[in-house]
């Protein structure tokens, strides 16, 4: 998925560990041949080549997270928008861009973004993208969908604790061998090798959205990898937000949406969903928190 994973099992012996480390493994490649718009053999690849020409069969389990995904869109106002993909031709966030696109090639690409322009038809499991160009993407939700999967495949054999971690999308369970709670660090995003601050967590997802691992430095400027899909351009104001609850995919969803959303607008967002809690850092390290955010 284009991200490092980390998986962690507690069992009584290194063997029985390693086996479901395996299939943590597998379940996170199947999930990849599902949704990566990287790789071409995926059924999201298939939806995205064949944009503007016609609707794609896709399995229940593509649908459903893209029918998920759109209701991201519907409560956000289109913050979070898994069309945005189609931005990513124009911005590079692999070191390569050292120039700022045109503005007229931001205007092209916002053109070719917009949710109302997917369409599911449940009866044929199909997705089309009526416009020729627009492209969809599971950077902000995939992550974190896969580790909730892995975490709840765990269970369901057993194994009382462990942690799948996608590069910062976490999902945790059970204990350590010493019965303590898991201990998590958040990054500091100035300083990337610091922790800033250390959560204890049982059975709960955490992820961090942030500006400070994915990015383009132009003319001495830091540019974000989450793209406002309203004007083209790289969100600003936050560089870190950390969301916790129950899923990974809706705390990723949060944490991506309240990227681009700002402070305010994304406080009044979790406001509504009392079962998450988020944590957020300015671009000038301002420290703000939702109102049910506890420390320990």
């Amino acid at each position: 998925m284009g991200g490092r994973f980390d998986i962690t099992i507690v069992a009584n012996d290194s063997a029985t560990a390693e086996h479901y480390i395996d299939t943590i493994i597998t379940e996170i490649t199947r999930i990849e041949y599902l949704i990566s718009d990287w790789k071409p053999q995926t059924q999201i690849s298939e939806v995205n080549r064949n944009a503007g020409i016609k609707p794609v069969k896709v399995d229940k389990e593509v649908f459903d997270l893209t029918q998920r995904a759109i209701h991201w869109s519907e409560i956000t106002n289109g913050a979070f928008d898994i069309s945005f993909a189609a931005m990513e031709r124009i911005w590079k966030f692999d070191g390569s861009m050292t120039t700022m696109p045109t503005p007229e090639a931001v205007r092209k690409s916002v053109q070719k973004v917009g949710y109302k322009n997917i369409i599911l038809d449940s009866a044929a499991s199909t997705i089309f993208l009526k416009l020729e160009g627009m492209k969809i993407g599971f950077g902000a939700l995939g992550e974190g969908y896969a580790t909730d999967r892995c975490r709840a495949m765990m269970q369901a054999k057993g194994i009382k604790a462990g942690i799948v971690n996608a590069s910062g999308d976490m999902s945790v369970w059970g204990t350590q061998p010493n019965k303590k709670a898991w201990n998590i660090g958040i990054t500091n995003p100035f300083k990337n090798d610091e922790i800033f601050t250390t959560l204890h967590l049982t059975n709960a997802a955490i992820t961090t959205s942030g500006s400070y691992q994915k990015f383009a430095i132009i003319d001495g400027k830091r540019y974000s990898h989450i793209i406002n899909p309203a004007t083209g351009y790289p969100a600003t104001g936050l560089c870190s937000v950390t969301v916790v609850g129950e899923s990974a995919e809706i705390a990723n969803g949060f944490s991506t949406s309240i990227m681009v959303l700002g402070k305010e607008e994304g406080l009044k967002l979790l406001s509504k969903y009392p079962a998450y809690r988020c944590l957020m850092i300015t671009d000038t390290g301002k420290i703000l928190k939702s109102k049910n955010w506890k420390r320990k």
